[in-house]
C-alpha cells in the first residue's frame, strides 16, 4: 500500500440490530469516557467530602457520559477520512461506512442536547455549562483546528479532558473549588506525556495519515525530552498541591510514589528502546491517573 491510500474496505456483513448499536456505542469512545467519569466523579467526592447523594451522582455520570459519547462521535465523523488510513482506527463504524456522516452527526448533536438538557435540569446550570463547554473544545479547537495543524495540538488540546473535574466540582457545590483546579492541571500537565508516548508506538500510522503529531514532525529523540520534561512539570506540580494548602499529607505521599514511578517511566523512554517502553508509559500513564484521584479523595475525605 503506498503512504496516503485508503485500503480496500473489507466485505460487510448485513446489518443487524445488536450490530447497528454496537456501531453507535462504539464512536461514542466508551474507553476514554471511563476515565473521564472518573475524574467527574473523584471531584465529586472531594467536593462533597464524602459520598455525595446517589441521585446526583447518577445524574451526573450519565450527563458526563453522555456528553463525552456527543465528544467522540463527532470525533469519528470529522476525522473518518484519517481513520480509514490508520490502522489504529480503521474499523471505526464511520471510517468503514457503517454508520454515514449524517446519521453519526445527528446521533452526536442527540447525545449532546440530551447531556446538556438533563445537566441543565437536575444537576445545575454551571455544570452543564462546563461540560458542554469542554465538548466544543474538544470538537471545534481541537478536533477541527489543532488535531491537523500544529504539533501543540495535544498540548492545547489537552484543556478539554481536563474540563470533568470542574463538571463533578460543580454538580455537588455550584462553583469551581481549589481541589477540582488542581486535578484539572494535572490532568492537563498528564495528557502530553500519556498520548506523545502512544504517539510513538503509533507514528507510523501518524504519518501515513499526515497528523502533526510530534514525533512525525520534530522526530523520536525530541518527543522523548518533551516526555521527560513534561513529566517533571507534571510531578512537581502534583506534589505541589500540599504545601499550597489544596491536599494534605494523605495524598502527598501516594502522589510522590506515583510520580515517581511515572518519572522512571519516562527515563527509559528518554534513554531505552522506543517501542517498549513508550508502551509501558503509556499504560503506566492511565493507571497514574486513576490512582492519583484516589489519593486526592482518601486525602479530602479523611481531612
Amino acid at each position: 500500500m503506498n503512504a496516503g491510500t485508503t485500503p480496500a474496505a473489507a466485505p460487510l456483513a448485513a446489518p443487524t440490530g445488536w450490530s447497528i448499536v454496537s456501531a453507535y456505542y462504539e464512536i461514542t469512545k466508551p474507553r476514554i469516557a471511563v476515565l473521564l467519569l472518573i475524574t467527574t466523579y473523584a471531584a465529586m467526592v472531594m467536593a462533597a467530602r464524602g459520598l455525595p447523594p446517589l441521585g446526583l451522582t447518577l445524574l451526573t455520570l450519565v450527563g458526563g457520559a453522555l456528553a463525552a459519547g456527543s465528544a467522540g462521535a463527532f470525533n469519528c465523523v470529522i476525522d473518518r477520512d484519517i481513520d480509514r488510513i490508520m490502522h489504529r482506527t480503521m474499523a471505526r463504524p464511520t471510517a468503514t461506512g457503517r454508520i454515514s456522516p449524517l446519521a453519526g452527526s445527528l446521533f452526536a448533536t442527540a447525545l449532546g442536547v440530551i447531556s446538556f438538557a438533563l445537566l441543565y435540569r437536575y444537576v445545575n446550570p454551571l455544570a452543564a455549562w462546563l461540560s458542554l463547554a469542554g465538548n466544543l473544545y474538544y470538537v471545534l479547537i481541537y478536533t477541527l483546528w489543532l488535531k491537523r495543524t500544529t504539533t501543540l495540538n495535544i498540548v492545547i488540546g489537552g484543556a478539554a479532558g481536563a474540563v470533568p473535574p470542574l463538571v463533578g466540582w460543580a454538580a455537588v457545590s455550584h462553583t469551581v473549588g481549589a481541589p477540582a483546579l488542581g486535578l484539572f492541571a494535572l490532568i492537563f500537565l498528564w495528557t502530553p506525556p500519556h498520548f506523545w508516548a502512544l504517539a510513538l508506538v503509533s507514528n507510523a500510522d501518524y504519518q501515513r495519515a499526515n497528523i502533526p503529531m510530534l514525533p512525525t514532525v520534530r522526530g523520536a529523540r525530541r518527543t522523548k525530552i518533551e516526555i521527560f520534561v513534561y513529566t517533571i512539570a507534571l510531578v512537581v506540580a502534583s506534589l505541589a498541591l500540599t504545601p499550597l494548602g489544596i491536599m494534605g499529607l494523605w495524598y502527598f505521599v501516594p502522589a510522590a510514589i506515583l510520580g515517581a514511578v511515572f518519572l522512571w517511566d519516562a527515563w527509559k523512554v528518554l534513554t531505552g528502546p522506543t517501542q517498549p517502553f513508550a508502551r509501558a508509559l503509556f499504560k503506566y500513564s492511565l493507571v497514574y491517573l486513576a490512582l492519583i484521584c484516589v489519593a486526592m479523595v482518601l486525602d479530602r475525605v479523611i481531612r
